[in-house]
């Protein structure tokens, strides 16, 4: 982490997980631990919880993401949610591009792109998920595939939107698995996706960039993680659901 240039974020991938009822005694819990924070706190819920997070975390430090919307305002999208839809509820943040929608439902670099826009021209704030797969890592292009997936996110994203926007460095390999990139792999990931971002932009646009890392980061491992010098928060899944999981890590966050 380095706070001195950029914004530390911690955000909770609920994935499908948790009814309403169950969403609000989660979200309870996690009011205590994550009121000291000295970092973003993101809680990204099912859309059936939304609107039921948006009003609990009112007057909080908790903020609310979902984990996708789709490119275009309205239309003959059955089943999507657009980007105002989103808005309109009271939801600041918004995942595009993890690696499950990817490998289940049919995500490309491109739609990522799409979403991405259609999210910061809604006023969103944009959480992108880059990551390799672990047969691309075996190969040695893990750079080659996570700056592909880091420009193309980033066609037509102008120095003013992507201050809205993160990076997570999601190893697919890592993801579920309970296999976590050692702390120097993922710094080094972040590291390249910051020199990505230089070359596209500025140095001033990269250092100010956050960028995550995403893959099992959990209470045993946040802390080794978290002092990478590139490591500027975590995109949490399993850990977010246990609010004393999630408070150790918004702990080392905070420190």
């Amino acid at each position: 982490m380095n706070k001195e240039l950029r914004k530390v974020i911690i955000a909770g991938n609920w994935k499908m997980n948790k009814t309403r009822a169950e969403a609000k005694v989660l979200i309870e819990e996690l009011k205590p631990v994550s009121a000291n924070a000295d970092c973003e706190v993101v809680i990204a819920v099912p859309f059936t919880n939304l609107e039921t997070a948006v009003n609990l975390t009112a007057g909080t430090n908790i903020k609310v993401g979902a984990q996708n919307c789709h490119f275009e305002k309205s239309g003959a999208f059955t089943g999507e949610v657009s980007a105002d839809m989103l808005a309109e509820l009271g939801v600041e943040y918004v995942i595009i591009g993890h690696s499950e929608r990817r490998q289940y439902f049919g995500e490309t670099d491109e739609t990522v792109n799409k979403r991405t826009k259609a999210a910061l021209e809604a006023g969103l704030k944009v959480i992108i998920c880059v990551g390799e797969m672990l047969e691309e890592r075996e190969k040695g292009i893990t750079e080659e595939i996570v700056g592909i997936q880091t420009k193309i996110a980033l066609l037509g994203i102008t120095a003013e939107q992507i201050k809205n926007v993160i990076i997570a460095y999601e190893p697919v390999w890592a993801i579920g698995t309970g296999k976590t990139a050692t702390a120097e792999q993922a710094n080094e990931v972040c590291s390249y996706i910051r020199g990505v971002v230089e070359k596209l932009y500025s140095k001033e646009v990269a250092d100010a960039l956050t960028i995550q890392y995403g893959g099992s980061m959990n209470a045993a491992n946040a802390a080794e993680l978290l002092a990478q010098p590139d490591v500027d928060g975590g995109l949490i899944g399993g850990a977010s659901l246990k609010a004393n999981d999630f408070g150790v890590i918004l702990a080392e966050a905070s420190k």
